[in-house]
């Protein structure tokens, strides 16, 4: 019913810069809130940055001052600036949306999109 697809990933140096997108498309009512996660090969997923329709914001302790996460009506964005070995990971969006006006809220993930942060 629902699909979320990432892309704006890719190989950036140290210090660079990547926008991730993320576009959700299907049957849906409405959307509560959007967010990024990431998970590095042997890791737990672990969250980067939420975001609710009505722009609420929330970010994770190691991305704060370097990521901007931002919204459209069925899609959310992530800028990601000052860029770290750290960071190289795959990175998940996750979307909370009702897919009937009486509908419960149902979560979604896409099949994320790789970040390579590398010199």
């Amino acid at each position: 019913q629902v699909q979320l697809v990432e892309s704006g990933g890719g190989l950036v140096q140290p210090g660079g810069s990547l926008r991730l997108s993320c576009a959700a498309s299907g049957s849906i009512f409405s959307i509560i809130g959007m967010g990024w996660y990431r998970q590095a090969p042997g890791e737990q997923r672990e969250l980067v940055a939420t975001i609710t329709m009505d722009g609420n914001t929330n970010y994770a302790d190691p991305v704060k001052g370097r990521f901007t996460i931002s919204r459209g009506k069925n899609a959310v964005y992530l800028q990601m600036s000052s860029l770290k070995f750290e960071d190289t990971a795959v990175y998940y969006c996750n979307a909370d949306l009702r897919t009937r006006r009486w509908g419960t809220i149902e979560d979604y993930w896409g099949r994320g999109t790789q970040v390579t942060v590398s010199s």
